[in-house]
């Protein structure tokens, strides 16, 4: 088989082999919209076969592995948010890397961006450890949600518009989930910026007449039950942002600390 089956035991599998699964479009949005915890969410996320294209994808890396991992069993499934149940700090980003959270089963986990971005959240108290390489290295998020626009690895990290929005409603569920205690967001390059608004009105957060032009360090007011929270544009740590200098380390750090500060979290509480 080339994908984790659900129930099979696999460190943080959220699912069993008897979750629902969605295979179009109206099943995400009515699987994601009775979903009552996170924990339901995330399982119901991680069996999804809405997207052809992306299943066959994911599917075929997991299958034929890259050379580093060619002993692994690779993931192969969507992959849910994690962290936090009940946040105060979100970060969104585009989706899944194919050899990366599509081989761990944890977004970001296991790849060169997640190097970087691991290695901020420690430095600014939202994670407890500076990498996260695999599902059970005790890696833990403070006060923290990470998720993605779209829960598969796409050829070419490129989905489709009409795949993005039919993964829209898992996060549009899990935004709505975490709401009432969030108070800082944090959008991982231009893709997730914009398709994070639309998500977080469906959700229902009030926000501001005009969108703010995407950049670092970017900032919105927008509200949640009345309550001010704060979103910020931080570019993606790409390797290609990385090895330019586009993107270092003390970028990075600023949106972070930013965002925990706003949030008061403090440092590995």
């Amino acid at each position: 088989m080339s994908f984790v089956p659900p129930g099979s035991g696999r460190p943080g599998d959220p699912a069993t082999a008897d979750t629902p699964v969605a295979h179009d479009r109206a099943e995400v949005a009515e699987l994601a919209g009775d979903a009552g915890t996170t924990g339901e969410l995330a399982a119901r996320e991680s069996v999804c076969r809405a997207c052809p294209r992306l299943v066959a994808w994911r599917e075929e890396v997991a299958r034929v592995r890259r050379r580093a991992f060619a002993d692994e069993v690779y993931w192969g499934r969507p992959v849910p948010g994690w962290g936090a149940d009940e946040p105060r700090v979100l970060i969104v980003g585009l989706a899944p890397a194919a050899h990366g959270g599509n081989r761990t089963g944890r977004i970001f986990t296991g790849d060169r961006s997640g190097d970087w971005l691991f290695a901020s959240l420690y430095r600014t108290g939202l994670a407890v450890q500076p990498t996260s390489v695999r599902v059970d290295d005790g890696q833990r998020l403070n006060a923290t949600r990470m998720m993605a626009v779209v829960r598969c690895a796409p050829p070419a990290n490129k989905p489709t518009p009409e795949e993005r929005d039919t993964c829209r409603p898992w996060l549009d569920r899990e935004l709505e989930l975490a709401g009432p205690g969030v108070r800082a967001i944090v959008a991982l390059g231009g893709f997730a910026w914009q398709a994070v608004w639309p998500a977080l009105r469906e959700a229902g957060y009030g926000l501001p007449a005009v969108r703010p032009k995407f950049g670092h360090g970017a900032e919105a007011e927008i509200a949640y039950d009345g309550a001010p929270v704060h979103l910020i544009g931080c570019y993606h740590p790409s390797q290609q942002n990385t090895f330019t200098g586009r993107v270092t380390e003390r970028m990075l750090d600023d949106v972070f600390a930013r965002a925990a500060a706003l949030a008061r979290v403090s440092v590995r509480e």
